[in-house]
Formats: C-alpha cells, sequence, structure tokens
C-alpha cells in the first residue's frame, strides 16, 4: 500500500511510529521553581552527536516537561531498564502539574552533581543535561504545529557500577525498553557484534 500522511492511511491505527521503530524513551525528569518534582516518557528521543553530545526530544503539545525547562533551562535523561518498565508507564500518566510523578510511580529520587533536576534512583544511567535551543517545529509550508522540539548538551553521566562490564556500559546487564509502535514496546534485544569493515 501507499498512502500521503496528510490524506489519511484507512488503517485501524496510524503506522508511523512502527515504522520509525525501535526508539529509545526519553524518560525526562526535571524540578520546576517550587521543588516539585517531575518525570515523563517520551517516545521521540534520540542522541543527535557526541562532540559535544547532546540529545533531544519532542513533545507533543507543550507539556509540563518543556514548560519547566523552559522555566529552569536544564533537564535529566533517565535509561529505563527492564526493572524501570511498569514505573516508565505509570508516569506517562496526565497527573496534574504539582504531583510528583515519581512519588505515584513508588520511584526514588536521586540527586543530580550539576543540575537541580532529579535523577531516578536505581535506573542504569542518567544524563545531566543543560539545554541549548528549544523549537516548536514547524509542517513544510512553514506553519508552526502543536510540537516542541529540546536539545540539551550532557554535562554530567550516572552510571551504575554494576551495569559496566570491563570498562564497557553492558547493555546485556542494563536490559534497555524500547519504543515500537501502538501500545508496543521492545525488551531487550539479541546483542550482535560486528567490526566495522577496513576495506571497500
Amino acid at each position: 500500500m501507499f498512502f500521503e500522511p496528510s490524506k489519511g492511511h484507512g488503517l485501524p491505527r496510524n503506522p508511523f511510529k512502527a515504522i520509525v521503530a525501535p526508539r529509545p524513551i526519553g524518560w525526562i525528569s526535571t524540578r520546576a521553581g517550587d521543588g516539585t518534582p517531575n518525570l515523563a516518557p517520551y517516545s521521540f528521543f534520540n542522541a543527535v552527536c557526541d562532540t559535544p553530545p547532546i540529545v533531544m526530544f519532542s513533545s507533543s503539545g507543550r507539556k509540563d516537561s518543556v514548560s519547566i525547562i523552559e522555566e529552569t533551562g536544564e533537564f535529566v535523561c533517565n535509561f529505563v531498564g527492564e526493572k524501570q518498565f511498569k514505573a516508565m508507564s505509570q508516569t506517562s500518566f496526565a497527573y496534574e502539574r504539582g504531583i510528583s510523578e515519581f512519588a505515584e510511580a513508588g520511584l526514588a529520587e536521586a540527586e543530580c552533581r550539576l543540575v537541580k533536576a532529579p535523577r531516578v534512583a536505581g535506573a542504569p544511567a542518567a544524563l545531566e543535561c543543560a539545554v541549548t535551543e528549544i523549537s516548536r517545529l514547524k509542517d513544510r509550508n512553514g506553519d508552526v504545529t502543536g510540537n516542541w522540539a529540546v536539545f540539551g548538551e550532557v554535562i554530567g553521566v550516572h552510571i551504575d557500577d554494576s551495569m559496566l562490564t570491563d570498562g564497557f556500559f553492558d547493555l546485556a546487564k542494563a536490559k534497555p525498553v524500547t519504543r515500537l509502535g501502538y501500545l508496543d514496546y521492545g525488551m531487550a534485544p539479541e546483542i550482535v557484534t560486528l567490526p566495522r569493515p577496513t576495506t571497500g
């Protein structure tokens, strides 16, 4: 089949997010000016470069994470492992601003070193980020959409020491959860090592 997204697809659910998959989950934590923590998962998230290390996530709608980040200029991206799967899902509920998703999901907060936002205690890793830009996305005609993209430079990295093997962050131990389409998630995948080619 072929379809143009602007004209509809005729399927029970939009397949776009299932096609662009798997995607890492941006489990974004912030702390509002009144001290209340906020924690929410975003399915549009990734690293965009490594020198300097920059990550981005996008929000459909100007949600609490975006507004708090605009106010504070910082956030934390927490790694979602299989042990955090159910709690991560709970934090996707649309709680009113001022309610701690950490508390509602039974998660403990851990302090960061360089930002005031908390991180998820027990997560395999966490990235402390300073905002570099926030953009409201536009479509091909230049019209603004209801989506915001947030970019942050990683200024601090936390790794659970138990996730290291011979100095490498061990994904077999961290067991990443990924976002697929619809209501589907991917659990830790089979890992295959393939050296880069040395000839053409």
